[in-house]
């Protein structure tokens, strides 16, 4: 993950439209992808961890470890965004939304055990789902969630969606290609960073 101040894993308790049950076994398939990894993890294996029976685990993910993997995934992103969504609801101007939505995102990422584990020793999970065409989903799915706060601090005369779709670019590239001069999980150099190169394409 590069230079990123490592903090506590997502805070918000609860994801939206999971019940209590599956909530407990997207929590159970995390720790044993953080501790084996996405290729050598079961079904079976999450069920034991998650204290359900296996047909109850099998009932929750029809799709097998695919589709627990994709539920997963979904589980998290919503999870990212509820803590990220704070951060941008307290922001106090336009600076402070971006280096306060920058950095807290940058810190989950970094902070996350199985994000983690499968960058260092299954990176062929991860890529694929960052990377070509499947990018555009990813930022697509970004600026459908950044947007909306950042119309309320720009000028009317800027496109939202697309300047939430330029910062989210500029994410990922730190993410995926780390830079000594930049850690996305410091505030005071997201700061230098948004003030030298982000603030200036937004402001007039």
């Amino acid at each position: 993950m590069g230079n990123v101040s490592h903090v506590p894993v997502l805070e918000a308790p609860v994801v939206a439209g999971l019940t209590a049950q599956e909530e407990r076994i997207v929590d159970a398939a995390l720790r044993c992808y953080a501790r084996w990894g996405v290729a050598k993890t079961t079904l079976d294996d999450v069920a034991r961890e998650s204290g359900y029976s296996r047909a109850t685990v099998y009932r929750f993910v029809p799709g097998g470890k695919d589709g627990l993997l994709d539920s997963v995934v979904a589980a998290e992103v919503a999870r990212a965004f509820a803590v990220i969504g704070r951060r941008l609801d307290a922001a106090t101007d336009l600076e402070d939304l971006l280096v306060g939505g920058i950095s807290t995102a940058a810190n989950l990422l970094g902070g996350h055990p199985a994000l983690q584990y499968l960058l260092r020793h299954e990176p062929e999970v991860v890529l694929p789902r960052i990377s070509f065409h499947e990018a555009d989903a990813v930022l697509g799915t970004v600026s459908a969630f950044a947007a909306p706060y950042l119309a309320r601090w720009v000028d009317v005369s800027v496109d939202a969606p697309r300047a939430a779709e330029w910062v989210a670019r500029i994410v990922l590239s730190y993410i995926c290609c780390p830079s000594a001069s930049v850690d996305l999980g410091s505030e005071e150099s997201v700061r230098n960073l948004v003030r030298t190169f982000v603030l200036p394409g937004l402001v007039n």
